[in-house]
């Protein structure tokens, strides 16, 4: 029987903690112990980025991660990504051009969009492409999902300027 460790971290903004067994993953972590259901198990080996998170703002695959090192940590999800009951550009325009189907690699897809337009607020398709190369979608094809972060990227601009 294994000993279980008590992690206290900040999730999406809020004070989390849980009990865990120190060869869980980030992934068990948040969708066992914290009920946070949008990350994904698609591999298990860091190919997919369905798993995809922010970990101290830098962009992980949370099935990577064990959730004993989130101690202390701040970590984003997608849950946290909506404000305030509005959602965040990127989730508007991957609405409006239809950049998913079934859904499941879509919460992976859009932490890791949200990540390249934190830290590029102007990429280049070409960059966006390369940024989101770690994101398998076996059902829309990338080029819905490209339009829509270029676009998001375009209305966060245009926001940052209205400011």
């Amino acid at each position: 029987m294994s000993r279980k460790t008590h992690v206290t971290t900040t999730v999406n903004g809020d004070a989390a903690e849980f009990l865990t067994d120190p060869h869980a993953t980030l992934l068990d972590a948040l969708r066992d112990d914290l009920r946070l259901t949008g990350a994904k198990e698609g591999c298990g080996s860091g190919d997919c980025g369905a798993c995809s998170v922010m970990v101290d703002g830098r962009l992980v695959c949370a099935c990577l991660m064990l959730a004993v090192e989130a101690e202390g940590k701040r970590i984003e999800t997608i849950e946290g990504m909506a404000q305030e009951g509005e959602l965040h550009p990127l989730q508007t325009q991957f609405l409006r051009h239809a950049a998913l189907q079934c859904g499941f690699c879509t919460p992976g897809i859009l932490v890791a969009a949200k990540a390249l337009l934190e830290a590029n607020p102007n990429p280049t398709e070409v960059e966006a492409r390369f940024w989101l190369a770690g994101n398998l979608c076996r059902c829309t094809g990338y080029d819905k999902i490209i339009r829509a972060v270029m676009d998001a990227a375009a209305d966060m601009r245009q926001e940052r300027r209205a400011s």
